[in-house]
């Protein structure tokens, strides 16, 4: 089975010839007022500008730094979140799975799962999130090369779902930071499927504080720039009303009042470069 070249969700569409659509929301979901604040924040944001949303969050952070890190409101919890905020606001969500018993309930309800690049190799966890026909997400692994996700994507269209996502969120480079090379977005394009660039997370020093994550928000927006100008899907950007003091990845959100600038500046970047 071939990718699909342009994946809907809803009234979302992703296709790397089209104008980006964004994938945000903060790290992870912390009550259901602050899911609801964030997410209807920036359906307002994006329904302005006329860029396509969905809603991004975690119900659990498996891969925390440090055993005390915070991880979420758990699984349960978040998927009554999950459907009443597509039921009151109308908006498609999307959340990150870890295990293969996860996804049949987890699919459920949101209708984006994603892959956390750590586990981007894990057959069977790619198989189980194919076979929910949910759209699949997968990011791409600090450790792998770009061609290397040819065979990541065949294991999910292998499986009988067509609808997948290739996400870049950058390579190890030496210890506690990552590089993001520009090159790995043209080639996984080829692959058929569309490409989604996460902004936040290759701008990561992962462990870079001791105990947690750091990273270095100011490299957000010239990354996204240059990764719009090769021509993609879309854009993966957490964001949080107060990031200094967020419960994780605080160093790589943008601040929720920053972000309808960043996007009107990253639309005529993505227009010039699609024109």
């Amino acid at each position: 089975m071939q990718p699909s070249t342009t994946v809907t969700v809803g009234d979302v569409s992703f296709a790397n010839d089209a104008p980006f659509s964004l994938i945000a929301g903060p790290c992870q979901m912390e009550s259901r007022a602050h899911a609801f604040d964030m997410a209807g924040a920036l359906k307002e944001i994006c329904g302005k500008l006329g860029v396509g949303f969905i809603f991004k969050t975690s119900y659990d952070k498996a891969n925390r730094t440090s055993l005390s890190g915070k991880r979420g409101v758990g699984l349960e919890t978040a998927m009554a979140v999950f459907s009443d905020i597509k039921a009151e606001l109308g908006l498609p969500v999307l959340t990150d799975v870890h295990e293969p018993g996860q996804c049949a309930e987890v699919g459920s309800v949101v209708d984006v799962l994603q892959i956390p690049a750590f586990l981007c190799r894990q057959t069977d966890l790619l198989v189980a999130a194919a076979k929910t026909g949910c759209v699949v997400n997968v990011k791409k692994g600090q450790f792998l090369a770009p061609w290397d996700m040819q065979n990541v994507l065949d294991k999910v269209t292998g499986s009988g779902n067509a609808n997948v996502l290739l996400t870049e969120r950058g390579a190890s480079f030496g210890y506690n930071t990552l590089v993001v090379d520009m090159r790995s977005l043209p080639t996984m394009a080829a692959m058929g499927a569309p490409v989604i660039f996460d902004a936040t997370h290759s701008v990561q020093q992962p462990g870079g504080q001791g105990g947690s994550t750091g990273g270095q928000r100011e490299f957000v927006e010239p990354l996204a720039k240059a990764a719009l100008a090769t021509g993609i899907a879309g854009l993966f950007i957490e964001s949080h009303q107060d990031p200094d003091n967020a419960p994780s990845d605080g160093p790589n959100m943008i601040r929720l009042d920053q972000m309808e600038g960043l996007l009107l500046r990253l639309m005529a970047i993505d227009q010039a470069a699609k024109q």
